[in-house]
């Protein structure tokens, strides 16, 4: 960054005029993970859609997000994000019902906007979605964190879909934008897309189009807009080989970071392990003051976090002792990062 616009940037974070939210992921209904959320100071909260009972099929209607929403107010944070969605396998294979799905999508953007949540958090992994070859890797001092190793997934079957390639994912991926980005915009919700993870293709047949930096500029300028942009997960990107700060620039500079995934691995996308916020390769504090310098003014939550001693495992990388202990992190990072800028 040339000194001018750091000394631009600097200044308006000094001022207090663009900061980032500190966020967490929290279920839609309260838990003691939403009271702890307010006392480490968190501001904001990132949830999936409602979930209609006895049915357990996700609802994205007014009055149910306009609800959770309130919830959350009522409790002290503010929803700024969903990261959720409803079915969308035939869009991205291209199936007969992709524009029913498409349908559901604009109507879930119009009612957050209606209601004032103004990110939607989405990927365009198709079939497999996240994956992991093992959640219960040994990491420091024992606590357990996830990994993938490709040469274990290297003689998988093919999923019920067969083979499925690039070039068909990149038509889907541009007709699904096409139709979405005008809805976005007219309801002010930012699309913040996430990147593959883990950044390899084909895994089971299954072509995988979010890999790279290359793929994430060509994702945000398929249809540009404003409105069009990206879920900066720090640990997908560093799988992709990149330079974390520089791509923070980049992309920032840009206006494209709508939300952000703060975690890091160790390893490349065939093989890597994930670790603590502060156990990895990546400079965190030189991320965090990326990240102030551009301005970036969104939420910004701990991701995939190990399970340490007392914690249960069944939820890998969303354990309550692991994420206190990376929001008491970031925290850190945040106030140190804005006094050395």
């Amino acid at each position: 960054m040339t000194g001018g616009l750091r000394g631009i940037f600097s200044s308006r974070v000094r001022e207090g005029i663009d900061y980032m939210r500190l966020a967490m992921f929290l279920p839609p209904q309260p838990n003691e993970m939403w009271r702890l959320a307010v006392q480490l100071g968190v501001t904001d909260a990132v949830s999936v859609l409602p979930r209609l009972l006895p049915t357990g099929q996700p609802v994205w209607d007014f009055s149910s997000l306009l609800l959770m929403k309130q919830r959350f107010a009522d409790a002290g944070l503010t929803l700024s994000v969903i990261e959720n969605w409803p079915p969308m396998d035939h869009i991205r294979l291209g199936l007969q019902g992709r524009d029913e799905e498409i349908e559901h999508i604009c109507e879930m953007l119009s009612n957050m906007g209606a209601v004032g949540i103004g990110v939607w958090c989405y990927n365009f992994m198709a079939v497999l979605g996240w994956l992991r070859t093992s959640t219960s890797t040994l990491g420091r001092g024992g606590a357990l964190v996830t990994s993938y190793d490709h040469s274990l997934m290297r003689d998988a079957p093919l999923t019920e879909f067969g083979t499925v390639s690039e070039e068909k994912l990149w038509d889907n991926f541009a007709y699904f934008l096409e139709r979405v980005v005008p809805v976005a915009e007219r309801a002010r919700v930012k699309l913040a897309l996430h990147p593959d993870d883990p950044p390899i293709s084909p895994i089971r047949g299954i072509a995988r189009i979010i890999t790279s930096l290359d793929a994430l500029k060509r994702a945000i300028e398929l249809v540009p807009s404003e409105w069009n942009g990206l879920t900066f997960c720090q640990g997908s990107i560093a799988t992709m080989g990149a330079d974390i700060p520089a791509a923070i620039r980049y992309f920032g500079e840009r206006q494209k970071i709508h939300f952000v995934h703060f975690r890091d691995i160790r390893g490349t996308a065939s093989r890597f392990v994930e670790t603590f916020q502060d156990d990895g390769p990546t400079d965190m504090l030189e991320a965090m003051r990326c990240y102030q310098e551009i301005g970036f003014d969104g939420p910004i939550r701990p991701d995939h976090v190990p399970t340490l001693e007392g914690d249960d495992n069944t939820t890998p990388g969303y354990t309550t002792r692991g994420r206190l202990y990376a929001v008491g992190y970031m925290r850190g990072l945040m106030e140190t990062g804005q006094k050395c800028i």
